[in-house]
């Protein structure tokens, strides 16, 4: 049976009648951030925003999936205020912030793929405390119950799951695409990410309406 936050969440997913207008500039900042990148041709970083877009994706039609299959609870939701609810877990202001977080993340990485910081790859660093930060951010969020979380292995008590595989997994990707050292790679894997990322929103989605 549904949480009563999940409720919430089916009750206004996908439905245009919470539209704002403030929407609107966000997606004008997000665009004008890209086309900063693309403008100095800084393809490493524009590479690894689209990877980290594709990496959320995957995780938020999962995330979709598993509240279909159980029907009880998505590991994540976000049944608060929005402007529009996209997936169960997934808001139009989240999709935003992670347009860019991709950018932002990559643009503070070291040159030298090799250095380390504290005896630990400089990837590896980077890509845990920023996940770390962003866990610490989520359970601010879920103490207000903008953010859900109604699984025993998926909370503030136990966050390594979160920690790995709601934002560290996103990193190391984001980050590889951006050290790959040929263009033809970076578009193959990042295209192949979101190419299947479109297919299985199609499918699970309007298709099948399972997410």
């Amino acid at each position: 049976m549904p949480t009563e936050f999940s409720k919430q969440a089916l009750s206004i997913l996908r439905d245009g009648n919470q539209f704002q207008w403030y929407i609107i500039p966000l997606l004008g900042i997000v665009l004008y951030i890209y086309s900063i990148e693309i403008s100095k041709k800084n393809w490493n970083v524009v590479f690894a925003g689209l990877a980290f877009i594709g990496m959320d994706w995957f995780n938020e039609i999962v995330n979709g999936l598993i509240f279909y299959t159980t029907q009880h609870a998505p590991l994540w939701g976000t049944p608060g205020k929005t402007a529009f609810l996209i997936l169960i877990g997934l808001n139009i202001e989240i999709q935003f912030l992670f347009a860019i977080a991709g950018i932002f993340t990559a643009k503070i990485l070291p040159a030298d793929p090799r250095q380390k910081i504290l005896g630990i790859p400089n990837r590896w660093f980077f890509g845990f405390t920023w996940s770390v930060f962003a866990v610490i951010v989520e359970i601010v969020l879920n103490s207000i119950d903008a953010l859900t979380w109604e699984w025993p292995f998926w909370n503030a008590r136990f966050p390594f799951l979160i920690i790995v595989f709601g934002y560290w997994t996103f990193m190391i990707v984001s980050f590889s695409v951006h050290d790959m050292n040929s263009m033809k790679k970076k578009i193959v894997v990042t295209g192949s990410l979101l190419s299947a990322d479109i297919f299985a929103f199609i499918l699970f989605g309007p298709f099948l309406g399972w997410i």
